[in-house]
């Protein structure tokens, strides 16, 4: 009895304690919790796949001399990009723009006004959703960075970073997911192939020309210092990319659980693809070619993985592997451009031959889920598929272009001879990687 009495008195305190408690401390109605932490999760695996899975994937290929101007750049970007995705970028991208919507958002949610406790984004808070875009518009940039290592000065690193996260990424961020024309053309690109790597292949492969070569380049070897820290890079973000793509469905559901299967089908063909290209090739397989095409895999599947099923993802994956050891090989050869650590070669390729066959693997008739709204064929996907690649790929190749232009006149891109072959950890950073 007075077992009883205790437990009633405690049970009723509890109750009005609770009811005391100010409805903003409350999950907001509406949320829901598997998705949340879900997404929590992924938002840190995709920062995760910036810094240390982007640094240490770079830094290795480099040479020892600018092993820690790599690593430096990839997280001065990561901490610049979060003040301006806070400032004005998240607002830009998913706002609406009024007049301007098909082509820009509003600064209606600049600074985060009105991102609050309560305010939510589908069964997610908003401020989740905030974080996870925010980790895209950082990788993003960061990719540019293995165009031009070893030879751009920090100083310009950092303008022309700030200039093309507001110039590029966010008006095509804005076309595809956040209510811009090209997603009202049916355009598939579940998590970024135009936005991210066919925006930043191309960004880096002008960046590269307008920088010129490396002195030496190509008589003189400059093989990866590091290829130890290579592949721990890679390894990093391929475990991360899961956050990137089957993170991307911003829910914990059947879709979410194709993104994460076919984003490792795709991977694992990619891989074995490059690695036996190579080895028909060169006559040998090697570490740094079977890390790239695990590069490649996760690129090309990026924009179908929403879309396609477990046999569009093999054949995404083969022909990834393939045409990225091309562009990354004999097509640099042949054409002569220095593209460091061939971000072209891995990441515009790579997006463009995923975001092509998109169009074709995500009809029904292939295991895929349909085309996007507005597209009833397979032709009349590839024609929108086509659209995003040639004005993602035409839009950043201009607008870099002048960017770099602009900087070129004003500041300068380049260091000087000296500063180059004394090396970048020393000439700008006043630090060595390695202590002899």
């Amino acid at each position: 009895m007075k077992k009883s009495i205790i437990k009633f008195a405690f049970l009723n305190i509890s109750g009005l304690l609770l009811s005391a408690v100010p409805l903003t401390t409350r999950a907001a109605e509406g949320i829901d919790s598997g998705d949340t932490a879900w997404m929590l999760t992924a938002t840190a695996l995709v920062l995760f796949m910036t810094v240390p899975g982007l640094a240490l994937f770079y830094a290795g290929m480099v040479r020892s001399k600018n092993v820690l101007s790599v690593m430096m750049q990839c997280f001065a970007i990561s901490s610049l990009m979060t003040v301006l995705w806070i400032a004005y970028g998240y607002s830009l991208a998913f706002e609406n723009g009024g007049a301007l919507n098909a082509m820009v958002g509003g600064l209606g949610k600049a600074f985060l006004a009105g991102v609050g406790l309560d305010a939510m984004s589908g069964t997610i808070p908003e401020t989740v959703f905030v974080t996870f875009q925010m980790t895209f518009a950082i990788i993003t940039p960061a990719l540019i960075v293995g165009a031009f290592a070893e030879r751009m000065k920090f100083s310009t690193m950092l303008w022309f970073m700030g200039l093309w996260f507001t110039l590029v990424y966010l008006p095509i961020c804005h076309w595809v997911w956040g209510g811009g024309w090209l997603g009202s053309w049916g355009v598939l690109d579940f998590a970024g192939g135009t936005v991210v790597h066919i925006n930043a292949g191309v960004a880096g492969l002008v960046a590269a020309l307008m920088l010129g070569k490396r002195k030496g380049f190509p008589t003189t070897a400059m093989p990866p210092h590091n290829l130890t820290l290579t592949v721990i890079g890679a390894a990093m973000l391929w475990v991360g990319w899961f956050g990137f793509n089957a993170g991307s469905e911003l829910a914990a559901d059947g879709t979410a659980g194709m993104a994460m299967l076919v984003t490792q089908i795709a991977t694992a063909a990619a891989a074995l693809a490059w690695m036996f290209s190579e080895w028909l090739s060169h006559g040998k397989p090697s570490v740094l070619g079977i890390a790239s095409g695990v590069v490649a895999g996760l690129v090309a599947i990026t924009p179908a993985c929403g879309s396609v099923g477990p046999m569009g993802a093999l054949a995404i994956g083969f022909a990834s592997g393939v045409g990225c050891f091309f562009t990354a090989t004999r097509m640099k050869r042949a054409f002569g451009y220095d593209d460091s650590l061939d971000v072209f070669g891995v990441h515009a390729t790579g997006g463009v031959i995923g975001a092509m066959l998109t169009g074709v693997f995500s009809a029904t008739i292939f295991g895929g889920t349909g085309f996007g709204e507005g597209n009833e064929s397979i032709g009349a996907q590839l024609l929108a598929q086509f659209v995003g690649v040639a004005a993602t790929a035409v839009y950043t190749a201009v607008l870099s272009y002048a960017i770099l232009k602009m900087l070129d006149k004003l500041i300068g891109l380049r260091v000087s001879e000296e500063q180059e072959v004394e090396g970048l950890d020393t000439a700008l950073h006043d630090e060595r990687g390695y202590i002899l």
